[in-house]
C-alpha cells in the first residue's frame, strides 16, 4: 500500500465511522499527531492518532490497532466532561495544544465545534502560553527534588523518572511556539523549538542530560539489537500500550532513518525512553537488563555519574526558569505567576 495522506485521511475517516456504529456512547471524535503536519512519514512508518470522545465511563484508556506492518491506528478514549472547561482546556499543556490543532472527524452535537473555538479563541494570550509551560516546569522541579533523595544505587525506574523530568523542561521549550514534542520526532523538533525562542544552546544542553556526548552513532547502532531483543521480551500481560508489539517497527525504522541524517544522535531520546520502560516491564532476572545497564552507565545515567546529570539538571531548569521569567516580564504577566 502506498502511504499518502490521502491515503491515511481516508484509513482514519473509516476508523471513526466504524467505531461510531459499534459504539454509541462517543459523541464526537477528532484527528491530531503527524497527520496534521506536512511531514507525517518518518522511516516509512506513520501512527493515526484519533480521539474519541464517550458520553459513558471510558474503559480502555488507549489502544493500538495494526492496519499493515507499517501503519498504525493510535486510539485514545476520553469522557465528555474533560471536556466541558474551556479554560482548564487552554491551560492543558499536552490536551490544549492538541485540542487547538486538532482536525474534527465527527461532532453532530458540534459540541467540540464550540470547545476548539473557544480554546483557540485565546490560546496564543501571553497568561495562557505562561500557566501551560509553569505546569510543565513546576512537575520537572518537583521531581528534582524527589531525585536529591536517592541512594548510591540507581535503579531502571529511577531513571525513567530522570528522564520524565528532562522531557517536561524540554516540552516547556517547546509550547512557546508550539505543541508538545512527538517522541520519535523529540530531539529533530527540539532544535528548531530552541532556535524559536533564541536559544539554540537549550537543544545541546538537553543532549548532555542525555549523555550524548559520551557516545557516537556506531555506539548507538550497537545499542540496536539489545534495545530490540528488551522491546520483544516484554510478555503480553505486562507489555504496556506504548510498547504495543505493532508499534516496533514504527520505532526500529524511525531509529534507522535518523540514524541516517547528519544528526544521529537525535535517536537517543526516543531509543532510551522506550528501552527502559521495556526493562520497567521485564522480570528482575532478565538478560536484557545487563546491555541496558551498560548502556545507561555509558551514558552516565547509573552510579555517581547520574549524581552529576541530577546536578546539571538543576543548572539546567534555572537556566529555563530565567528564560521564562524574563519573557514573561517582556510580555506583562509576570505578576500573574
Amino acid at each position: 500500500m502506498r502511504i499518502t495522506h490521502d491515503t491515511m485521511m481516508r484509513i482514519a475517516k473509516d476508523a471513526v465511522d466504524r467505531a461510531i456504529r459499534k459504539n454509541r456512547s462517543i459523541i464526537a471524535a477528532y484527528l491530531s499527531g503527524s497527520l496534521i503536519e506536512e511531514e507525517f512519514l518518518l522511516g516509512g512508518t506513520v501512527d493515526v492518532d484519533l480521539f474519541f470522545i464517550h458520553t459513558d465511563e471510558v474503559i480502555v484508556e488507549r489502544e493500538i490497532i495494526a492496519m499493515t506492518e507499517d501503519v498504525h491506528l493510535d486510539i485514545t478514549h476520553h469522557r465528555y466532561r474533560d471536556y466541558q472547561q474551556p479554560r482548564d482546556l487552554r491551560i492543558h499543556p499536552w490536551l490544549g495544544p492538541v485540542i487547538n490543532n486538532a482536525h474534527i472527524m465527527h461532532d453532530p452535537q458540534h459540541f467540540l465545534d464550540f470547545t476548539q473555538a473557544s480554546v483557540r479563541g485565546q490560546f496564543d494570550r501571553a497568561d495562557y502560553i505562561l500557566e501551560r509551560i509553569q505546569g510543565q516546569l513546576e512537575t520537572a522541579r518537583k521531581i528534582w527534588f524527589e531525585l536529591q533523595e536517592l541512594n548510591k544505587e540507581t535503579s531502571i525506574e529511577e531513571i525513567y523518572t530522570y528522564i520524565k523530568a528532562i522531557r517536561l523542561i524540554a516540552n516547556a521549550i517547546a509550547s512557546f511556539s508550539n505543541a508538545p514534542l512527538t517522541e520519535r520526532r523529540f530531539l529533530l523538533h527540539l532544535k528548531d523549538r530552541a532556535e524559536a525562542i533564541g536559544s539554540p544552546g537549550l537543544y545541546n544542553g538537553f543532549l548532555g542530560l542525555m549523555g550524548a556526548p559520551n557516545i557516537d552513532e556506531q555506539i548507538i547502532k550497537g545499542w540496536l539489537h539489545d534495545w530490540e531483543k528488551a522491546y520483544l521480551e516484554i510478555t503480553e500481560e505486562n507489555r504496556p500500550v506504548k510498547l504495543d508489539k505493532n508499534r516496533y517497527r514504527y520505532y526500529r525504522k524511525a531509529f534507522d532513518a535518523i540514524l541516517d541524517t547528519t544528526t544521529p544522535e537525535d535517536t537517543l531520546y526516543p531509543m532510551v525512553n522506550t528501552w527502559i520502560l521495556a526493562l520497567i516491564n521485564l522480570p528482575k532476572e532478565s538478560e536484557s537488563r545487563k546491555a541496558c545497564s551498560e548502556a545507561m552507565n555509558k551514558l552516565g545515567l547509573l552510579g555517581e555519574s547520574f549524581r552529576e546529570r541530577v546536578l546539571a539538571l538543576d543548572a539546567y531548569l534555572d537556566v529555563i526558569e530565567e528564560i521564562v521569567e524574563n519573557w514573561a516580564k517582556a510580555n506583562g504577566v509576570w505578576q500573574q505567576v
